[in-house]
């Protein structure tokens, strides 16, 4: 069994939570972190046993025993890192939201495909297990054709306007941190949209709070879509076709399970049970895709980040939202 040798950018929530995934997926050898910090670098190394420690990312970025970047950092500095990894001659594994918006993902592609190394948005919900099941009833028509698909994902956040959730040069808002998954489920299921409605309230750092969207489509297919930084929501996805439905229950992102209800009201259970918190089937579907020498995840390929960028560029318009620099 190969050994994949990664090295993380970023100490933060999600770097932690990669870290510990990592534990359940033994071809997966974390070799390095890099944070701006040599004293939280220290830190992380020390939790979680990573032999190297680098107080900057550019240090991290040098050693060339790493062969893998996950890029764990701020919204912001997605493209930047992304782009420095490349440049390093690293493949990536970029958290999401891949970029800020469009013309950031526009660049950061054309590098990847120039670079001839594998580059992937961590959209860690196309890897689950039982996703991977309903995609493959979805191919096979077992829903029919479906007419609505239903998500949502709120939370409520303590108002900090410091914070990665709600300023504005970071990247804050509910559509890039949690709106992006259930936008991305509507792209899995239905595509990219004919024509895009919606909504948001701001906050006081101008950053959207909670938005509520509507994709229509050319066969006249609805999604309805909401995200919230202000509230809780019931955190449930739905797929209704014309002849059974598929609903996802809390938390959908991250599921163990769904349930195929069929119009002749016959239920079926499928259930996928995993240990920890789910990031390792993301770990192996990028082992997987190196393994066959893509440069792309047919899961989550880069013309749809693309297209999925430039939708919520697009949100934002309708809103006014505008991060620094745009």
């Amino acid at each position: 069994m190969s050994v994949f040798k990664w090295g993380i950018l970023g100490t933060g929530k999600i770097a932690r939570r990669f870290m510990q995934a990592a534990f359940y997926v033994p071809e997966a050898q974390v070799v390095a972190v890099g944070s701006r910090s040599q004293a939280t670098a220290n830190q992380f190394g020390a939790q979680f046993g990573v032999p190297k420690r680098y107080g900057s990312y550019d240090a991290l970025l040098a050693d060339p025993e790493v062969e893998i970047v996950y890029v764990a950092t701020p919204h912001s500095l997605h493209a930047e890192n992304t782009l420095a990894a490349l440049q390093a001659g690293k493949h990536v594994l970029c958290e999401k939201p891949f970029t800020l918006n469009a013309a950031q993902a526009e660049q950061v592609i054309h590098a990847a495909r120039a670079s001839g190394k594998f580059v992937m948005e961590g959209m860690w919900t196309r890897c689950f297990p039982v996703v991977r099941e309903i995609v493959r009833r979805l191919q096979a028509g077992e829903l029919g054709e479906v007419r609505v698909v239903i998500a949502d994902f709120g939370f409520r956040a303590p108002f900090d306007p410091a914070s990665r959730l709600f300023a504005p040069e970071l990247g804050g808002g509910a559509l890039l941190d949690v709106g992006v998954y259930p936008v991305a489920l509507a792209f899995m299921v239905l595509g990219a949209p004919k024509q895009t409605l919606s909504t948001a309230t701001l906050g006081s750092t101008g950053v959207d709070e909670l938005c509520s969207i509507v994709f229509t489509y050319e066969n006249g297919a609805h999604a309805l879509l909401s995200a919230s930084l202000r509230a809780d929501t019931p955190k449930q996805a739905h797929i209704c076709g014309t002849n059974a439905r598929i609903t996802i229950p809390e938390p959908w992102w991250k599921p163990s399970e769904a349930y195929l209800i069929r119009t002749d009201g016959t239920t079926e259970h499928l259930l996928y049970p995993y240990e920890g918190d789910g990031l390792q089937f993301e770990i192996r579907h990028v082992h997987d895709c190196l393994r066959q020498r893509l440069t792309e995840s047919p899961w989550m390929p880069l013309d749809e980040t693309l297209a999925i960028m430039r939708v919520l560029d697009t949100l934002r318009a309708q809103w006014g939202v505008r991060y620094p620099g745009e």
